[in-house]
């Protein structure tokens, strides 16, 4: 049988195993993400990842280390605040939703010690079928700290994307996918944000891929705002595909991306990760068709969820994962 015209993959993120938490240890992390991509192997996803486990810190909760992985171990940035500090990182626009500061930028930022390209070697070793190694992207890790050296959001930015940009060039992925999750609700700034993230995916030698959303911390949305308004952002990526965000959003949304350039493959999210439902075949067939309807046939390159699955539980997200294999598979045809 042909391969199939429409791959599929998960954004990233899986739901973190309990025995994991309980006993965690090197040897526990790398068992825990075998279990992980052979789960994505088993139901037939074409493009596995390796459920950011590589992110894994017993003792930070929030947001699956999305910020503070990446920060804390970069020179330039300092990990504790005072409470002024704190304060007036609380107050800023757009950091309520924070319950803990990520860090403060009081020098020239660099990379200090951290090192992707390990974290992606340990995860594609257990991988059989083509892997995807994500982290998150410079705009948003900018907006998350508090900035005593730059005192420029864009000038930060663009200095976390050079470190970034340095860590890329050297990870063996067949695809790396960059994840943007605050943009969408700040489109004013997408000029500045997509130099700094083309600077990252230039620099990747496989596949780029960038992934958008409004936000999934705890399971709820956190940007407002449309896609509509960051097509000229979209379109400006050097990139090979978008991952998106859509079984959350309003249907009739999905018509602006018929103004997508062409050269980018279009990713459609068919699964919502924000309800516990777990979708049906049929339901991720009827997501590809009416997209299929909307931007023509073809224009869909990959199906997914909307985001990561971290805090879902682990049978709900696989469930869903199946539904994705078996729409994608209903709407070929294939058996």
């Amino acid at each position: 049988m042909p391969s199939p015209r429409i791959q599929t993959t998960t954004v990233g993120s899986y739901p973190m195993p309990d025995w994991l938490v309980a006993l965690p240890s090197e040897q526990a992390l790398i068992d825990a993400t075998r279990v992980v991509i052979d789960t994505q192997e088993q139901a037939g996803i074409d493009l596995v990842c390796d459920g950011e486990l590589y992110r894994f810190d017993i003792n930070h909760p929030e947001t699956n280390g999305m910020i503070e992985y990446f920060t804390r171990p970069m020179a330039g940035i300092r990990r504790d605040m005072g409470l002024t500090e704190w304060m007036t990182f609380k107050n800023a626009p757009g950091m309520a939703f924070r319950t803990r500061p990520p860090g403060v930028v009081e020098a020239p930022v660099g990379p200090g010690t951290l090192d992707l390209p390990s974290a992606c070697a340990r995860a594609k070793a257990l991988a059989a079928k083509p892997f995807k190694f994500t982290l998150t992207g410079p705009h948003m890790l900018a907006k998350m700290l508090l900035d005593t050296h730059y005192k420029d959001k864009s000038k930060l930015t663009l200095a976390i994307a050079d470190v970034l940009a340095e860590q890329v060039q050297h990870i063996d992925a067949d695809v790396v996918q960059v994840d943007e999750a605050n943009l969408p609700g700040s489109p004013q700034e997408w000029e500045w944000a997509a130099e700094a993230i083309n600077k990252v995916l230039r620099a990747v030698k496989t596949t780029p891929a960038v992934h958008l959303c409004f936000g999934n911390y705890g399971g709820q949305t956190i940007q407002k705002g449309s896609w509509g308004s960051l097509m000229k952002y979209l379109n400006a990526l050097h990139v090979d595909h978008i991952v998106m965000e859509n079984a959350h959003r309003p249907p009739e949304e999905l018509e602006v991306f018929r103004d997508l350039r062409p050269e980018i493959g279009f990713g459609l999210g068919v699964v919502d990760i924000k309800q516990t439902v777990i979708e049906s075949a049929d339901d991720v067939a009827r997501a590809i068709e009416r997209a299929d309807k909307v931007l023509g046939p073809g224009r869909v390159k990959y199906i997914h969820p909307d985001c990561g699955f971290w805090m879902l539980k682990r049978g709900i997200a696989d469930g869903k994962i199946r539904a994705l294999v078996r729409g994608r598979d209903l709407y070929e045809g294939r058996h």
